[in-house]
């Protein structure tokens, strides 16, 4: 006679093999899906760094007077050359007219320095990591990013920086073109 035997234990065990694949299953599935929503993201992020050209301006130091210079810099830049990246098409054609008025750029901030204080001002053109910045209305994720850089005397105060390009600094923007600043996908990730 033929007879058949359970074994409870190893039925027992069976279950919970087959809970525990169902739940590697679906912890598996939420990873990519996750995954997948963060890569897309940080895709978009990586597109915004791409599409933007940043102004820094880094003061002698902390004192008011230096600050102030700074600031000073700051305004005069933005006045004489904001309608110059605000008339760009892109982040490349910024770059490029960024690069040619470079010394141009450079003069305007080392004018305001002398008559400030007898300072070194050196501008050049850098690609810097740059950490997440909150705006009115957006934020910039951080990452590396081109960037106009005033160093004025030892730069070794407190910075300053805005966006040249899309034209998010003041004046810059207002000489802007009503059109949106990034691309719809870009926009939609920067905007708060």
């Amino acid at each position: 006679m033929f007879t058949v035997t359970y074994d409870f234990y190893s039925g027992a065990r069976a279950r919970r093999r087959l809970r525990a694949a169902r739940i590697a299953l679906c912890l598996g599935t939420l990873a990519c899906i996750l995954l997948s929503q963060f890569a897309a993201f940080a895709q978009v992020c990586a597109g915004v760094r791409a599409d933007t050209l940043r102004l820094h301006i880094l003061a002698n130091s902390d004192s008011e007077e230096d600050q102030a210079l700074k600031l000073a810099v700051r305004d005069a830049i933005l006045e004489e050359y904001g309608p110059l990246f605000a008339h760009q098409a892109t982040q490349q054609g910024a770059k490029e007219a960024a690069q040619a008025h470079l010394a141009e750029i450079e003069q305007t901030a080392r004018v305001l320095a002398e008559a400030g204080c007898p300072q070194q001002v050196h501008a050049h053109m850098v690609n810097m990591m740059f950490h997440t910045k909150e705006y009115d209305g957006f934020t910039l994720p951080a990452g590396m990013y081109d960037a106009v850089r005033i160093e004025l005397g030892q730069a070794a105060g407190h910075n300053w920086f805005c966006v040249l390009f899309p034209p998010l600094c003041v004046p810059a923007a207002a000489d802007a073109d009503d059109g949106p600043a990034y691309p719809q996908e870009e926009e939609e990730a920067v905007s708060t």
